[in-house]
């Protein structure tokens, strides 16, 4: 047995990278729909827009870190 057949796995899972690449793209596309949201609140009612979306989230980052901090 010579290391070029010990360093290459028997079987490779293609529909893991599949499905891996299928999770990314949707996590991407929901980032950019969230930003677009945002961007368009801004555009819609000016400042208020703004802030009053980072304002709601508060609670929501608030839930996060205590899940984070928790394990």
């Amino acid at each position: 047995m010579t290391l070029s057949e010990t360093a290459r796995p028997a079987h490779v899972d293609i529909s893991a990278d599949a499905t891996e690449g299928r999770l990314l793209k949707r996590i991407f596309l929901g980032i950019f729909l969230f930003l677009a949201g945002w961007g368009g609140s801004v555009v819609m009612w000016g400042i208020p827009g703004l802030y009053l979306p980072a304002l709601a989230l508060v609670p929501v980052m608030y839930i996060i870190l205590i899940l984070i901090s928790r394990g």
